[in-house]
């Protein structure tokens, strides 16, 4: 068994062998990148993503990111596509055929069937003096000087040079397209990423109760509300224009300093100037504001009406950090 110091530089190794193979790929970059992302940019159709093997493994990665991103993207298995998956690729669609060495079986029989329906036909390969670089339209090379793996066998450096190429066509799409953060949010409604991105204070502030108590109540009614409503706070209000916020901190501090509340109101403890947030900001925005006054809550306001709270629990609980 090897030592855990020869594991990790067998780790940095391989991580070292990919990042120049990645790097590699700069230089590789001509023309042929640009114009097949206009093509794309221009069809009609979707963009079907296929290859076999470890290929087809990447294939399905770069669909799942061109469908985040806006770019409608079908996968289609290279062996599959020639026992009768072919009839996912339309005329107008754009075909992207990712393989190493662009010269397999399945690979050769596939190709002229793309090309017959019509489709545009984009490569993705390691190897520019192939089968496949030499049917496609467009042929964006992938090619690495060898493979992390020791015995230059295993698909590793090859792997994720595709990998990479994908993600540089898809953010040159998304960026062609102006594809905005509204945009993102549309396709990524569910989970933290897509709540930070969508959620309003509106969304999570009316779940909660109104604490309110008039600048003249004393404090044995200020304690009521605070604990009967359970955010630690309540708002101080005079004919319904807020006028300062006391939580359950400045309770405490009054009771450490007086002997008796007799006489103390609401309008006597309360801080002026309490932080607000309007309904309309995003969650994410408001939890930027308690992060930066060390708070746990915020009064939420209606344009200038004082209508509730949100509280630091009801962002942890959507999942936002």
């Amino acid at each position: 068994m090897k030592s855990i110091e020869e594991i990790k530089k067998i780790a940095i190794k391989t991580i070292s062998n990919e990042q120049q193979s990645i790097g590699g790929l700069i230089n590789q970059l001509d023309d042929n990148f640009p114009k097949a992302i206009q093509s794309i940019l221009k069809s009609s159709g979707r963009v079907i993503i296929t290859g076999i093997g470890k290929s087809a493994n990447i294939a399905t990665k770069i669909v799942a990111t061109l469908n985040s991103t806006g770019t409608p993207s079908i996968f289609m298995h290279a062996a599959d596509a020639i026992h009768g998956d072919l009839g996912i690729v339309q005329k107008d669609d754009i075909t992207i055929c990712i393989s190493n060495s662009g010269n397999t079986p399945e690979i050769k029989i596939l190709v002229p069937l793309i090309k017959f329906r019509g489709s545009t036909l984009i490569a993705l390969t390691g190897n520019k003096d192939s089968y496949l670089a030499n049917q496609a339209d467009y042929m964006i090379s992938t090619s690495v000087e060898k493979e992390a793996c020791p015995n230059n066998l295993a698909p590793t450096s090859s792997t994720t040079a595709q990998l990479v190429m994908g993600d540089a066509i898809a953010v040159a799409l998304l960026e062609s397209r102006g594809f905005s953060i509204d945009d993102f949010a549309k396709y990524h409604p569910g989970g933290a990423l897509g709540k930070k991105l969508y959620l309003k204070v509106n969304d999570l502030f009316v779940k909660n109760e109104s604490p309110r108590v008039s600048i003249d109540d004393d404090i044995k009614t200020t304690i009521v509300e605070i604990s009967s409503k359970r955010l630690g706070t309540t708002a101080v209000l005079d004919n319904d224009k807020l006028m300062g916020v006391i939580t359950d901190g400045d309770l405490r501090r009054m009771l450490e300093k007086n002997n008796s509340i007799n006489g103390i109101s609401a309008g006597d403890i309360m801080t002026n100037n309490p932080k607000t947030v309007d309904k309309n900001t995003l969650v994410v925005d408001a939890l930027g504001i308690m992060r930066k006054y060390n708070i746990t809550q915020l009064l939420v306001l209606d344009g200038t009406k004082y209508v509730g709270v949100i509280h630091l629990h009801d962002i942890l609980s959507e999942g936002i950090l």
